[in-house]
């Protein structure tokens, strides 16, 4: 049994630690209220220029021979794993890791046996998960969380096109987790290029649009900034799910400390008592001794 000393000094330890779990978790709640504002704010216009972008792409000669709608036999692919810059938020980043995993054996095994899948992470915790597990990573930005601005994006979006129209990846797929609630990431995957027509865009065919000054010229503007928002709103998503996941993950670390203090204390008792008891029946033993 530990000695009353021992058990104080557990007690102080486990006691402070909670009152940095409560921290945390104010601070992840301050900051979700921002993110969520962000993505609210964010989802409405994604949504809406990506049912354009597939209604063009679909409907004119521009959009059909645009060098990001070209599908291509696979042969390079890039995978974009957005993950968080720091830990403490439970399962958050380990889940998105193995999610990568499961979508590159399924889809491209083959692909990545032979070398030609690369990983390019947002996210310090991506490219450690995926590093060790020896996956190819492309380029590491760590800092992009770090106001997290579309400027930032613009940057990764430009490298990530100019490899595709070169011809270097023929995919590029993008993970992320999606916000749904405080205690709710739902992980997404999506086809980032080449373009594609799916079932969200595809009711949004029958519209018919006015080109000023053409086509091309707006078809061209378009395509590329519609792919940099899909970056933008991942990042934005993943920003909100990682506050909301540190904070669920603070809330249940702050109640097992409380839950671990009252066993301390129940054990801090019962050492003191028991103590106090041995000290009690020595003095009795003397007191006998003496009087016989």
């Amino acid at each position: 049994m530990a000695s009353l000393k021992e058990v104080r000094n557990r007690i102080v330890s486990v006691n402070s630690t909670q009152q940095i779990t409560k921290a945390m978790k104010m601070v992840s709640a301050a900051k979700l209220r921002r993110a969520t504002d962000a993505i609210t704010q964010m989802r409405p216009y994604a949504k809406k220029l990506a049912e354009m972008i597939a209604t063009v792409s679909a409907k004119t000669e521009a959009g059909k021979d645009n060098v990001y709608t070209q599908v291509r036999p696979i042969s390079n692919v890039l995978v974009i794993v957005v993950t968080s810059d720091r830990g403490l938020c439970g399962a958050f980043n380990a889940n998105i890791g193995k999610a990568t995993i499961a979508l590159i054996q399924e889809k491209y095994a083959a692909l990545h046996t032979a070398g030609k899948v690369e990983v390019l992470t947002l996210g310090k915790k991506g490219a450690e998960y995926l590093g060790r597990r020896g996956y190819k990573l492309n380029t590491e930005h760590t800092e992009i969380f770090s106001g997290l601005n579309f400027g930032k994006v613009r940057v990764v979006g430009d490298e990530i096109l100019a490899d595709f129209a070169a011809g270097k990846y023929d995919v590029v797929e993008l993970i992320f987790n999606e916000f749904k609630n405080v205690a709710t990431q739902i992980i997404r995957t999506e086809q980032l290029l080449p373009l594609q027509e799916n079932a969200d865009t595809a009711t949004a065919s029958n519209v018919d649009y006015i080109f000023e000054p053409n086509e091309e010229k707006i078809i061209n503007e378009l395509i590329p900034k519609s792919v940099k928002l899909s970056i933008f709103r991942s990042l934005l998503e993943s920003n909100a799910s990682e506050h909301g996941a540190r904070m669920t993950a603070m809330d249940k670390a702050t109640d097992n400390a409380g839950e671990l203090i009252k066993a301390l204390k129940l054990e801090y008792n019962r050492s003191r008592q028991a103590a106090i008891t041995k000290e009690i029946l020595e003095i009795v033993g003397g007191a006998e001794a003496l009087s016989a």
